[in-house]
Order: structure tokens, then C-alpha cells, then sequence
């Protein structure tokens, strides 16, 4: 596309849609990086690190204020949730799933910003592509769900030891006869593999969906609007009809926080049980 192109905005709603699917990259194909997700990334993993900093320099022994009780909250929440599930140590692992709730809770949350602001703002840099919701990028779900998988990974082994963990892959669950050893390690590997697979997917999907859904709103709107009343008034149109899915969208960015969280801590306290 051309720089007169890129200047002149999408010519029809197909060109609209593509454009906000489009990833700012490098690189084609496997090799590609797509560099808005990675700067969405890593810019809200460091606002993750600087609340979790802010609530821990300004805690009191006395009565909290709002911005602490929230915090705590939240923390209390979280760790009783992975009480409840894991019954070891839960000292890595409580922080990690609230490290994980905050963080893809953020990212989530990009979804709630008026759809074509970011593009705007980036088009000032000089920059024509710009999607701003990382967990809406597969490359990020799956990337988390595989760090869940090493995680999933050595606490198998910390509970079992590398000859028990082994011992299990090829036993467990139709029993110890070698001519089942194949058939066994073939049922966990798949069972292993589900899980970062159903974990990125879950996640990615719902962020996807709601993101299409807030562009098809934003056509929507802006035709109608602009169909009936005039063209000046086609960005009321798209945030009037926004507003409506956009407080239904909360509900679902909280709740798939939440369960990649709580995932991580379920499928942890499964590799250390023993079969």
C-alpha cells in the first residue's frame, strides 16, 4: 500500500478490517516479529511491575488506604484461590498467578480503548499498522502457555524426581506391562501438549472475537449515524453502539484473566500428583 493509500484511510469496510487485523512486523512468515505485541508486551508488563511497586511502597501497618485495601484484595483473592487448589509450597507459585491475572488482565484491557485511537496516535510516528491488544496476538498466548508448560514441567520432576517422572510417562495410566509403554506415553504426551494448546487458544480466541466485534460495532455505528444524520457525527455513532459491548467486554477480559491464572495453578498441582 502506498503512502497516498496509507494517508487516504481504507477505502470500504473490508479495507477497515484488514487494516486493524494488520501487525506492525519484521519479516515474513515463521520468522516475523510482530513489534506492536512485543512493545504492548513488555510496556504493560512494566506497568504491571510498577503497581505491584506503588502498592508495596505505600503499605501501612495501619488502616489502609482505597489504593492498598484493593491491592490486598486482589492479593488475598489469588492466593486463597491457589490455597485451595495447590497444597505445597505455593510460595513461587501464588505470585506467579497473580503476576499472571494482572498482567494479561492489562493486556486485556487494551481492547477497551476506542478502536481507531491507537492507529491515530501511531500514524503520528509515521507508523500505518498498530493492533494494541497483545492477547489478541497468538504469538502471546502461546508464548505464555508454553512458559506455563515449563512450569508445569519442573514441578513434575521437583515432586516425582527425573526417574519417577519418566517412570510415569511410560506406566501411567494403563499400567507398567511393556507392550502398553507406547500406547501410555502417547496419552500423556497428548495430555501434556493439550494444555498450553487449550490455554493459548481459550485466551487468544476470546480476545480475537471481541476484537472483531468492536470493529463490526464501529462500522455499525459510524454507517447508521452517518446514513441518518450525517457524516460529522459518525464517531458518536461508534461509541455510542462501543459503550453498550464494551461494559458486557469487561465482564469477559476480568474472567479470561482470571482462568489463564487459575489454569496455571490447576494444571501445576496435576503434575505433582502422583498416579
Amino acid at each position: 500500500m502506498s503512502a497516498a493509500e496509507h494517508a487516504a484511510g481504507p477505502a470500504n469496510s473490508t479495507e477497515y478490517i484488514a487494516h486493524h487485523l494488520t501487525h506492525l512486523k519484521v519479516g515474513e512468515g515463521f520468522w516475523s516479529l510482530h513489534l506492536d505485541t512485543i512493545f504492548m508486551s513488555v510496556l504493560l508488563g512494566l506497568v504491571t511491575l510498577a503497581i505491584f511497586y506503588s502498592a508495596a511502597r505505600k503499605a501501612t501497618v495501619g488502616v489502609p488506604g482505597k489504593w492498598q485495601a484493593f491491592i490486598e484484595m486482589v492479593v488475598d483473592v489469588v492466593d486463597s484461590t491457589v490455597k485451595e487448589v495447590f497444597h505445597l509450597d505455593r510460595s513461587f507459585l501464588a505470585p506467579l498467578a497473580l503476576t499472571i491475572f494482572v498482567w494479561v488482565l492489562l493486556m486485556n484491557a487494551m481492547d477497551l480503548l476506542p478502536l481507531d485511537l491507537p492507529g491515530k496516535v501511531a500514524s503520528l510516528f509515521g507508523i500505518h499498522y498498530w493492533r494494541v491488544v497483545p492477547t489478541a496476538d497468538a504469538n502471546t498466548t502461546f508464548a505464555m502457555s508454553l512458559t506455563v508448560l515449563a512450569v508445569v514441567l519442573f514441578y513434575s520432576v521437583k515432586a516425582k524426581g527425573v526417574g519417577g517422572y519418566v517412570h510415569e510417562l511410560f506406566t501411567a495410566p494403563f499400567g507398567g506391562n511393556p507392550l502398553l509403554w507406547i500406547p501410555n506415553f502417547l496419552l500423556n504426551l497428548v495430555e501434556l501438549l493439550s494444555k498450553p494448546v487449550s490455554l493459548a487458544m481459550r485466551l487468544f480466541g476470546n480476545m480475537y472475537a471481541g476484537e472483531l466485534v468492536f470493529m463490526l460495532i464501529a462500522l455499525l455505528g459510524a454507517g447508521f449515524f452517518t446514513w441518518t444524520i450525517g457524516s460529522t457525527v459518525g464517531f458518536f455513532g461508534q461509541f455510542l453502539m462501543g459503550t453498550g459491548w464494551a461494559i458486557f467486554h469487561i465482564l469477559i477480559i476480568v474472567l479470561q484473566a482470571f482462568i489463564f491464572a487459575m489454569l496455571t495453578v490447576v494444571y501445576t498441582a496435576m503434575a505433582t500428583e502422583h498416579h
